[in-house]
């Protein structure tokens, strides 16, 4: 959950999310050198006295090209390796199908028998005390801890983006295609997003709460609901 005033992320639930943080730490860095050489020579040509001395072209050429490219090699592989990671799917423990309407969730869990549900935001006149306002909602997804979570993502009528910032997850919900993406939540929680595509008047009305649980609450959350 973000506090306010908040400059960095979300603290990582999932093993992506890890990565992601980790990797944007590491673009951080590259940056911070390149601003740093960067100022360094601007206060060195405003400071020292010009000199008429030349340098071989050929070897400033060499230099002004080979660098950037290693810069670049330092951001694309970790990079591209993240990519590979988020579309990678093994074997999910559960299957979960999070369907976008105007303005909420429904959500289909296809392993089990009738357990389908919609998720609409709990108006702030009927908010227990304690909880956030415009992200709680009145049923919460349930997944159980430290398993491979598959969601298929899609949308009934327009455009919308199933987001939970701390697990790294961000799909676009497509009406008329099916979107996938996986998370593994590494401990337990309550982790809040929202629709993150522009879907109509009340699009900042539809969050989304993953709630994750031991397998032992989650079975006997599953057994109650669908019962």
């Amino acid at each position: 959950m973000a506090n306010h005033s908040q400059l960095g992320f979300q603290d990582a639930s999932s093993p992506i999310m890890e990565e992601l943080v980790e990797f944007h730490d590491h673009a951080l860095m590259v940056a911070l050198a390149i601003c740093s050489l960067v100022l360094y020579l601007l206060t060195l040509m405003l400071t020292e006295k010009l000199s008429s001395s030349t340098v071989d072209a050929q070897e400033i050429e060499l230099v002004w090209t080979i660098l950037p490219a290693i810069v670049l090699i330092m951001l694309a592989l970790p990079s591209l390796q993240i990519l590979y990671m988020m579309d990678e799917i093994n074997e999910p423990d559960l299957t979960l199908k999070a369907i976008g309407h105007q303005w909420y969730w429904t959500y289909e869990y296809t392993d089990f028998k009738d357990l389908t549900f919609d998720s609409y935001m709990t108006p702030t006149t009927d908010l227990p005390l304690g909880h956030f306002r415009l992200l709680e909602v009145d049923h919460r997804v349930v997944v159980p801890m430290e398993s491979p979570v598959r969601v298929i993502v899609t949308a009934d009528d327009v455009l919308h983006s199933w987001a939970v910032p701390s697990l790294g997850v961000k799909t676009d919900a497509i009406p008329g295609r099916l979107n996938q993406t996986s998370f593994t939540a590494t401990r337990p929680g309550v982790f809040y997003g929202q629709c993150s595509e522009i879907c109509g008047a009340n699009h900042s009305f539809m969050p989304i709460v993953v709630e994750s649980a031991p397998l032992a609450n989650f079975e006997s959350w599953s057994s109650l609901l669908s019962s």
